[in-house]
């Protein structure tokens, strides 16, 4: 199969037909944010697996039966539950020609790496949102019970929130963050023990009207703020991305569903193969071989190993909602 390239006078314009700066515009990118509160179990290499094994053991029920005097009780037995995923490998990659490299004005190899970056990022990313969403402890915004159900006008509001906060609190989730005290300051409210939300621009817009949303610039101590935190209610602290999980015309006027996903402690975990985790490869003109007779083509790619996976379906719950027009 013939490369894709990127060529001169093709992909990438000759610069002095018009007055061109050099200084590059900056590429929009999403708050890449769903991997951020796995729990981390790496598979070390050459341990002859790509298969990662999860383990939990199960609670002993509460004995309330008294002892009778004399007589041993039976005793129980533990329990335990495994749970495997398979790591994957996934990546991408550019070709220069040698006149791209040998003409452009343009910081070629340096934009290109950061540019495979943000798409490697944004790639896992994307995988562990779609396995989040995925999840089994599923709520739909107010009279709905399946996605075809949602209308726009279903949307996540403080009754919806509290919903899915008392099914983790009901399941023993634990919440991811803790108090936040209340200080003196002017306009300030106290934050509690929270667990996290991931959610939409278009969730936020609609969230900010909600009653008892209080925006990150009034908690009483930005210290804690966490990178893309926009607020907070209910006990739900929301950061938020564009690439939050959006059903597009999944509804019932054939209006797009968004889904928020509210994570407890220990929701899920990833893992990488150690050193495999992520690679930046280059392959400079001619180290083809005679594949590349004339040193006409270069390459810079990304190669990541990643598998995210639910471990306690109790302890996150994915909401079908509706948002404004």
């Amino acid at each position: 199969m013939a490369d894709t390239l990127t060529t001169r006078g093709g992909e990438i314009d000759a610069e002095v037909n018009n007055l061109y700066s050099r200084q590059l515009l900056t590429r929009a990118q999403p708050a890449l944010l769903h991997n951020r509160f796995a729990q981390v179990r790496d598979i070390p290499m050459h341990s002859g697996t790509d298969i990662i094994k999860f383990r939990k053991y199960g609670d002993l029920t509460a004995n309330t039966t008294a002892l009778t005097e004399g007589v041993t009780p039976t005793g129980k037995q533990l329990s335990i539950t495994d749970i495997t995923a398979t790591v994957l490998r996934y990546g991408d990659y550019v070709t220069f020609t040698d006149k791209v490299l040998t003409e452009t004005m343009d910081p070629i190899l340096m934009e290109t790496a950061e540019i495979l970056g943000d798409q490697m990022g944004d790639t896992l990313d994307q995988l562990c949102r779609d396995i989040l969403v995925a999840g089994t402890t599923i709520q739909y915004a107010s009279t709905a019970t399946a996605v075809n159900e949602v209308s726009a006008a279903m949307k996540l509001t403080r009754a919806e929130v509290k919903e899915a906060v008392r099914t983790l609190r009901g399941n023993n989730a634990k919440p991811m963050t803790e108090m936040v005290d209340p200080t003196n300051a002017y306009n300030t409210i106290p934050i509690g023990r929270s667990f996290v939300g991931i959610i939409s621009e278009d969730t936020l817009y609609d969230l900010d009207d909600a009653d008892g949303w209080i925006p990150v610039e009034n908690y009483p101590s930005k210290a804690t703020v966490m990178p893309d935190e926009v607020g907070s209610l209910a006990n739900v602290r929301f950061i938020m991305s564009t690439n939050a999980k959006v059903k597009s015309a999944e509804g019932v006027d054939s209006n797009d569903v968004h889904v928020t996903v509210i994570l407890a402690k220990e929701a899920y975990g990833q893992s990488r193969i150690s050193g495999e985790a992520v690679k930046n490869i280059i392959k400079p003109l001619g180290s083809a071989g005679s594949a590349d007779p004339l040193d006409q083509r270069q390459t810079s790619g990304w190669k990541a190993t990643y598998v995210a996976k639910i471990l306690q379906q109790g302890f996150l719950v994915v909401i079908n909602h509706g948002v404004s027009a």
